[in-house]
Order: C-alpha cells, then structure tokens, then sequence
C-alpha cells in the first residue's frame, strides 16, 4: 500500500479488499482470515466450543492484521454486505492509534473489482472535491 490519504475496504468475514483512493488507477490488494471452511468442520467435529474460540481468535488476528494497515490513513470507507465492517470499527475504536483516522461504515452488497472501484471513487470523490 502507498500512503493514499484514503482507503475503501469492500469487506466481509472471510475477505478484505483495500482499494487506495488515488487517481487515475486504483489498485485492489485482498486480505482473506486464515479461518477457513475446512477448519471450521473440523473444529465442529472436535465441540461447538472449540469451534467458536478458534473461529474469534482467527477473526481477531485477521482484524489486528487490517488495524495495521487502516492507520496510515486519514480516511477510511467500510463496506460490505456483512457486519464484519461494524465489528471492525467496533475493535479500532478502542485503540487510541486510530483516533485521528476518520471512519465512514456503509452497507453495500456483493460487487465485482470494478464497482468496489466506482463505489470509493464516487464516495471520495463527493468528500475531497
């Protein structure tokens, strides 16, 4: 990533792709959690506990793993068609690191590269120009 003043995250809880807001190209880079399916059926078949404990710390390594890259922005645009993006915010704003980094949550459905693309340039572009 360069150091775009603002970042779109189309997101769920499986995948994040972070799209720089810079002009005249966009570039996509994709996060996916290490939590995969597979896992999931195997620690089901060990106990629902387990599964859920495993499932969480995955899912907050995935979300450390974002903050680390969220704050070297000073704008940042969640969206996505789970509440990933709420808990997402919900673990950063906890952390003072993030307190200078504007957030922005939108709901948004499944999209192709390109309309990630059109959404955070349509949305930065309303707030910079």
């Amino acid at each position: 990533m360069s150091n775009a003043a603002a970042l779109g995250i189309w997101m769920d809880h499986q995948n994040a792709n972070l799209i720089e807001w810079t002009t005249p190209t966009m570039k996509t880079t994709t996060l996916t959690s290490k939590f995969t399916h597979q896992d999931k059926e195997h620690s089901l078949g060990e106990s629902e506990k387990l599964m859920h404990n495993k499932e969480q710390h995955v899912q907050k390594e995935f979300y450390k793993h974002l903050g680390e890259v969220i704050k070297n922005y000073k704008e940042v645009l969640l969206f996505g068609p789970t509440n990933a993006k709420t808990e997402l915010l919900n673990t950063l704003k906890s952390d003072h690191q993030f307190s200078d980094v504007r957030f922005q949550v939108l709901p948004a459905d499944k999209m192709t590269e390109n309309q990630q693309h059109a959404f955070v340039k349509d949305h930065f572009s309303k707030r910079f120009f």
